[in-house]
């Protein structure tokens, strides 16, 4: 006799406690040999996950991050430290403006990859800036457990696609190129 398959949504509920979400961002131009890349730690997001077990129908995925919670994580000079996280809140992502960045997923697939673990791809709607980029393709690798589940991968993202210029920082000796890493390794609890 087979086991029966349950064919209810479970509902996974984010916890920012127990996860990373960065944003790599690169220097570049005449002084950037003696620049920092800088890595930004996204602090304050929420999201939920919804998928059947065994069979993923009915998946989604929603993330909602506070924009002004973005901060310098790797070891920089303070002063450096201050003017990134000042020019990013206030020139780069205006945050009193736009205080939420918002990823709805409108379709992911997965493949089964061994006991527990999927590989994942995650196709959905970026709003960053006031802008909403459509079809934004996520790839990752999913683990779930009885408690919950783990998603870790990489995407990248132009800032020029969402309307937002490169800047230079520390005193103009160092830009910032158009295209950012992201980065993210997300513990979703289960809601029971």
């Amino acid at each position: 006799m087979t086991p029966e398959v349950s064919t209810q949504v479970e509902d996974y509920l984010i916890d920012p406690a127990a996860s990373t979400f960065t944003v790599q961002a690169f220097a570049e131009g005449l002084f950037s040999v003696f620049g920092h890349d800088p890595v930004i730690g996204i602090k304050d997001f929420s999201g939920e996950a919804q998928f059947v077990p065994v069979t993923f129908e009915s998946a989604l995925l929603n993330l909602t991050i506070r924009a002004d919670s973005l901060v310098v994580v790797n070891d920089i000079k303070e002063k450096d430290k201050q003017e990134i996280e000042r020019t990013m809140r206030d020139e780069v992502l205006e945050t009193r403006k736009y205080p939420e960045i918002v990823f709805k997923s409108n379709n992911i697939s997965l493949s089964r990859a061994g006991e527990g673990r999927y590989r994942a791809r995650v196709i959905g709607d970026l709003n960053l800036h006031g802008v909403t980029q459509k079809n934004v393709w996520i790839n990752g690798e999913v683990t779930v457990t009885g408690e919950g589940m783990r998603a870790k991968g990489e995407f990248s993202i132009k800032q020029t696609d969402y309307k937002i210029k490169p800047v230079s920082v520390a005193g103009g000796t160092l830009k910032i190129k158009n295209e950012l890493k992201c980065s993210f390794d997300i513990l979703a609890r289960s809601v029971r």
